[in-house]
């Protein structure tokens, strides 16, 4: 399960980390993908198959908060209760790609994210942000998140992606 930030904070990497998510999405099955700006939207069926950059037009094109404010903990809710039981099943790996910049309430970001921790075989907090020498996780949303991540990972370039993709075959090796 992919959860990507599409807010205005994270708009320098948004069409290439959706470009990260059709390549999963077209090459892994049972992938569920979402954005999120201020609202979570379901992203899975547009996903599929045909020409990637006219895909991610349409994609941008039908998310209306796009580029908007971030509100992690409204997003992890509607997660949680209108798709978690749908696509958590089975041990599910949750990918989160943020920088955690949040407007929203972090007391709800802290309830969601235990749930969404509790739900899942492993949370994976991919963020852009991270990539740097000098990056302090002093966001309050991403503080809020962290006790509940088991991988924080940069996202920042292909060689952050490859190291992801390794994690992600080691944990697909140790499944029963």
């Amino acid at each position: 399960v992919v959860v990507c930030d599409v807010s205005g904070s994270m708009e320098q990497y948004s069409r290439v980390l959706l470009k990260f998510i059709y390549v999963i999405s077209n090459s892994l099955d049972k992938v569920e993908a979402f954005v999120f700006s201020t609202r979570l939207t379901r992203i899975t069926r547009q996903l599929q198959g045909g020409n990637v950059d006219r895909i991610l037009d349409q994609v941008a094109a039908s998310i209306h908060d796009w580029g908007g404010g971030t509100r992690l903990g409204d997003a992890f809710k509607t997660f949680n209760y209108d798709w978690g039981r749908r696509v958590l099943g089975r041990g599910a790996i949750v990918l989160v790609v943020s920088d955690g910049l949040d407007r929203g309430d972090i007391d709800l970001l802290d309830r969601e994210m235990h749930r969404l921790h509790l739900n899942c075989q492993r949370l994976i907090w991919l963020n852009p942000l991270l990539g740097s020498t000098n990056y302090e996780p002093l966001a309050r949303g991403m503080r809020a998140a962290l006790p509940y991540i088991d991988d924080f990972l940069p996202a920042h370039n292909l060689s952050s992606l490859e190291q992801l993709g390794q994690l992600l075959e080691r944990l697909d090796k140790n499944r029963p």
